[in-house]
């Protein structure tokens, strides 16, 4: 599938997340033509600091292709994982992870990140996970300002 419009997925999943009252990030899993998951960050809604968007796409899309491992799977993320999640796409065998917006752009929102960059936790990890920054940038940072104007709680 087109980074772009898996990308757009995921940005669509934020802003219903952004709608609910959730945080502004989203995530879209899929293997080749086929969409496994679109889900957003969760934390708020369900008192769970680990609802990471990444975390429930990488629940729904292991439930839907039906095993714990995500073979050549894409994955478009509005921000760049933070370490648990990136932690567990590695956990998953994804194969490509596209993101907008970055770990830095989250902590000028206001949110409690710890800088320890995605392509980092991957070379000190010995990962071979393909990691593509800058996807819809500009689209992924206006959830920030979204998200900003309606409810500036951050965690």
């Amino acid at each position: 599938m087109d980074p772009q419009r898996l990308m757009q997925l995921a940005i669509d999943a934020a802003q219903d997340g952004i709608e609910k009252g959730q945080s502004p990030f989203g995530c879209a899993i899929a293997i080749g033509e086929r969409v496994l998951a679109c889900r957003h960050n969760s934390v708020w809604m369900t008192t769970d600091a680990t609802a990471h968007a990444e975390i429930n796409a990488i629940r729904q899309a292991n439930l839907e292709y039906g095993s714990i491992f995500l073979p050549e799977a894409t994955v478009a993320s509005t921000c760049e994982p933070c370490p648990m999640c990136m932690a567990a796409l590695h956990w998953a065998r994804v194969e490509n992870v596209y993101y907008g917006a970055t770990i830095a752009d989250a902590a000028d929102a206001g949110f409690n990140e710890l800088h320890l960059p995605a392509a980092s936790l991957l070379e000190m990890g010995g990962s071979d996970i393909h990691l593509n920054p800058d996807c819809l940038r500009d689209e992924c940072l206006a959830l920030f300002a979204d998200w900003i104007s309606r409810n500036p709680q951050a965690y």
